[in-house]
């Protein structure tokens, strides 16, 4: 069987060959049943449970799992709407969603990958406060998987020499990982995806900063009174045992990724800048066709990749714990998942009139109007346990998928949205990718990570009582 991202560009290059009733059709959500997502829920619940239910058997066939859902709907819509229809949909998805998402992932991945923070500093309250801050805010520049792989090893450096050093990491995975990619399309996945769909670059920044500035400071603030009595704690441990002792200074190798990293923000910035200005599309056959713009984006984000690969110093993503499996396995389970979720999304866009109608109802009033507060709490309870991207999507079609209108006079509902789905994947390991990353490279440096439930525990702790504020505060 190919590999699905194989498939799905196939699907891609065959729409040349669509008929023109095909490429004058379009999927009707109303016309589409519960049946038709159970695809997007089993890929959804196989990411979620496949890690901790069968590990072995995961790690050695996720892709295969990823591709037996995707056909799982496939098949069926081919059978059912016939094959033009079936291969303009697939195309259609590949060209305006997956590709795009996976090459910007993949170059902030392999750029930030090749940025070594070398040195080691003291674990004191104030210096850990500070690292985090800087976590935080990196998160939105470089992503919150960039910033995470960039800054949790001179953390735990920083704090190998200190009995109790669990909760730095917690919080790590609170803030760097999760609430600090709020702020741009580069933070975190959700986001990139609704820019994607026509959102503002700068519009999270100007909407969502309040509510991430709110949540880092209350986390930053509990965080440092936590480590301060802790360490006060560890006086008499502190200094015994220290694998990488103090050494005062701190520097980067790998400084050439700092300016690729620029190249790659100026090129989605400027792709949405020129978006429907730069003259026609290029026709890809079958109705499908990709803006210059996006074209020209993907090629320098591809271009700044392989300049990444080739100029970085011999022996710096090895001394990162650099390896290509996160990505590897973020590629094949969104070609799932982006394949699947294609129906989810046609019966959201039939609103009342299709299988959703009674979701939202959920989310709405009586008379029609959105429910914030319900948006941020559905978006982001879901976000705790799947992943956050598609769960943006969800919500973001199901609030009527209008960027315009989203942006405008429903722009509290995008902002629910938008926080419910990056603040809250932090509540659970599974709810955004880099939590797991982190707490793999934690444990692999000694450090005796929570289980699944522990961290919960901590998340149910922490960041619920700070989400029922927030709710108050902003989403009433």
């Amino acid at each position: 069987m190919p590999s699905l991202p194989t498939f799905v560009l196939a699907a891609a290059l065959l729409t040349g060959s669509l008929s023109t009733e095909a490429r004058a059709a379009s999927l009707d959500g109303a016309t589409l049943g519960l049946p038709w997502a159970m695809p997007f829920v089993g890929m959804l619940l196989s990411i979620a449970l496949g890690p901790l239910l069968t590990p072995s058997f995961w790690h050695h066939h996720y892709g295969k799992v990823a591709a037996a859902w995707a056909l799982a709907f496939a098949l069926p819509l081919a059978l059912c709407h016939g094959g033009d229809l079936t291969l303009r949909e697939l195309a259609h998805m590949a060209v305006g969603d997956y590709i795009p998402f996976v090459v910007l992932l993949a170059a902030l991945f392999t750029i930030s990958g090749g940025i070594l923070v070398t040195g080691n500093l003291h674990g004191r309250p104030s210096t850990n406060l500070l690292l985090l801050a800087i976590g935080t805010l990196l998160a939105s520049l470089i992503g919150t998987t960039g910033a995470s792989m960039v800054m949790i090893r001179p953390l735990i450096r920083a704090n190998d020499g200190r009995r109790h050093n669990v909760h730095v990491i917690v919080f790590f995975i609170f803030l760097v990982s999760n609430i600090g990619g709020s702020l741009t399309p580069l933070g975190d996945p959700p986001l990139f995806l609704g820019y994607l769909r026509g959102v503002d670059f700068f519009w999270t920044l100007r909407h969502v900063a309040e509510e991430t500035a709110f949540a880092a400071a209350l986390l930053l603030a509990l965080f440092y009174a936590i480590d301060r009595h802790l360490y006060r704690r560890d006086a008499d441990f502190r200094g015994r045992f220290d694998p990488t002792p103090d050494t005062g200074r701190v520097g980067l190798v790998g400084k050439v990724n700092l300016a690729l990293l620029l190249l790659v923000v100026g090129a989605v910035l400027a792709s949405g800048w020129l978006a429907g200005s730069a003259g026609p599309a290029l026709p890809l056959g079958g109705g499908v066709e990709i803006e210059l713009p996006n074209l020209g984006r993907d090629l320098v984000l591809i271009a700044a990749t392989l300049a990444s690969l080739k100029l970085t110093p011999a022996g710096v993503r090895q001394r990162n714990g650099f390896a290509w499996a996160p990505i590897v396995e973020v590629a094949k389970l969104f070609a799932g998942i982006f394949v699947t979720i294609i129906p989810v999304i046609a019966m959201l866009k039939a609103a009342g009139n299709g299988a959703f109608a009674p979701l939202v109802h959920l989310v709405a009033a009586a008379d029609g109007t959105p429910v914030n507060v319900m948006y941020f709490w559905a978006t982001g309870l879901l976000s705790s346990f799947l992943d956050n991207a598609p769960t943006y999507l969800v919500f973001f079609n199901l609030a009527g998928g209008d960027p315009a209108r989203l942006m405008g006079e429903l722009a509290a509902t995008l902002t629910a949205i938008s926080a419910g789905a990056v603040f809250m994947g932090a509540n659970s390991y599974i709810g955004n990718a880099p939590n797991f990353m982190v707490k793999s490279i934690a444990e692999s440096a000694g450090i005796r990570m929570p289980s699944f439930f522990g961290y919960m525990a901590w998340s149910i702790g922490i960041l619920v009582p700070l989400f029922l504020t927030m709710s108050l505060v902003f989403f009433r």
